[in-house]
């Protein structure tokens, strides 16, 4: 039997891409939204008034990006932006009840993809690759 291929970043790259093409097509379906979208959506549900800078930093994502994806969202009317009652240009972010329905109609498809891994990868690789995979994310070289 060959060696797997190592080159980690080209892998990561490649099942990122697979994962998320896979999982967008499925939560379009069952819940009108991207899995970016999910992300952003989740993220205001657990802190609801976040600023779109801390939305930002939460999902690591540029500024410019995240604006991006607010105006979708609020657009689709599943956030409301309003002032920020301290901060003179920030808005605060808040979810619909839309928005908050998007995520119980995606929440089927999450826990049908997360039973897909979990099979796919047995119960301790999914334990150990999940928490492999949140060093990478807080990661700071």
């Amino acid at each position: 039997m060959s060696e797997p291929d190592q080159r980690l970043y080209f892998l990561l790259q490649r099942a990122a891409h697979r994962l998320r093409t896979t999982q967008d097509r499925r939560c379009l379906v069952a819940a009108g939204v991207t899995t970016a979208q999910l992300g952003a959506l989740f993220a205001v549900k657990d802190r609801p008034g976040t600023t779109q800078q801390e939305l930002a930093r939460t999902l690591g994502l540029r500024e410019s990006a995240v604006t991006a994806l607010v105006a979708r969202l609020t657009a689709a009317r599943l956030l409301t932006k309003e002032p920020h009652p301290l901060q003179h240009r920030a808005v605060v972010l808040e979810l619909t009840d839309a928005g908050a329905a998007a995520l119980r109609a995606a929440q089927p498809e999450i826990d049908r993809f997360n039973a897909e891994l979990r099979t796919l990868l047995g119960d301790e690789g999914f334990v150990r690759t999940a928490g492999a995979l949140h060093r990478l994310a807080h990661w700071e070289p």
